[in-house]
């Protein structure tokens, strides 16, 4: 008996005697409600859990908004002030309600005033417009923010966009940007170029994902960014203007069969004279400007249409130093038939 109880104790100090730092990142995996409640556990875990760096505030579903605000107001006049805050998760479904927004905004406004590094937002509303907060567009901190929005049904596509964000963004440390499915507001009445991440010089990897895009040419010259993602754009977008001098890696998808209101023609004028891989998959008019990809080793191009087709026609001596080369059906039957006919002149 006395063996067990040994035993059992040794196996408890294990964990307990574990450092703090690794501590808090095995909580940071849980809701930060469980981890106050960890603060039972014995003198050891009592105030662990306020100097906890990373936040996970993950519900899903926010039954009192108005109970929720209230704990998290006795948390933050709780914790450790002076430990900052490396990551915050904030995920959630709910409705229409002003307490919801009033605890979002007590999260971020915390968060931001201690030097917050990372920040992934992941929330669903059932109304059909949520205001980004302002002082979400600004931090001298951030280097790796993620806005997305869930969804609730097998047909995401017919909800309208929930997020809406600023049409400018200032975030001068930050390194990584994922955007699914954020309304981006700009004057969609002018044919002005607009760039919205011209302040956040360090951008090293940028994702942005069936956004609705408010402006007419959208440039993106970033002279850092070493992976750029740009899969169903919608809106009135009519350029893509990229001028990266690092980028490595591009991928460029369309999808019509979800928006096809949104299918058009559109220019890609592209300035990544270190490229490596390029991905052309989409069912927009192909229409590609580039000085030339002279470090570039794959391609991969898929086009819906055979007119489609004829346009790459025109990017292919662009590709000459490429080592890997993949096209879809439709661009090697044109080049079939074109060699065709190049074989039937030649012998008349």
């Amino acid at each position: 008996m006395d063996s067990s109880n040994g035993k059992k104790n040794v196996e408890e100090d294990r964990l307990s005697s574990l450092p703090d730092d690794l501590i808090y990142k095995i909580l940071a995996f849980i809701g930060i409600e469980y981890v106050v409640q960890t603060s039972v556990l014995s003198s050891r875990w009592r105030f662990i859990w306020t100097s906890m760096p990373y936040l996970n505030f993950s519900r899903e579903k926010i039954y009192h908004p108005h109970k929720f605000s209230k704990f998290i107001t006795h948390f933050f006049s709780s914790r450790n002030n002076q430990t900052k805050v490396s990551s915050v998760k904030l995920s959630f479904h709910g409705e229409d309600n002003q307490d919801v927004d009033v605890f979002v905004q007590q999260i971020m406004e915390y968060a931001f005033s201690h030097n917050i590094q990372q920040l992934n937002v992941a929330c669903l509303f059932d109304k059909y417009g949520v205001e980004f907060p302002h002082f979400l567009s600004s931090s001298q901190s951030l280097k790796h923010l993620s806005v997305t929005k869930e969804h609730v049904s097998a047909t995401p596509y017919l909800r309208t966009y929930v997020v809406k964000a600023p049409s400018t963004w200032e975030f001068p440390a930050l390194t990584t940007l994922y955007l699914h499915d954020v309304h981006l507001c700009c004057d969609e009445t002018t044919d002005k170029c607009i760039d919205l991440f011209s302040k956040c010089p360090n951008l090293k990897s940028l994702t942005i994902k069936s956004c609705y895009m408010g402006v007419k040419v959208l440039s993106i010259c970033l002279p850092l960014l070493s992976n750029l993602t740009l899969e169903s754009i919608r809106g009135g977008v009519k350029v893509f203007n990229i001028v990266s001098p690092q980028l490595k890696n591009l991928t460029m998808k369309s999808d019509s069969q979800y928006y096809p209101r949104y299918a058009r023609d559109r220019q890609y004028q592209i300035y990544a004279p270190d490229l490596v891989f390029l991905l052309y998959r989409g069912y927009d008019h192909l229409q590609l400007y580039t000085n030339g990809f002279l470090s570039l080793e794959k391609a991969d191009i898929c086009v819906s249409s055979p007119k489609d087709a004829h346009e790459v026609l025109h990017l292919l001596p662009q590709l000459h130093n490429v080592k890997s080369l993949t096209l879809n059906l439709e661009i090697v039957e044109v080049i079939g038939s074109i060699y065709l006919v190049h074989l039937i002149m030649v012998s008349i």
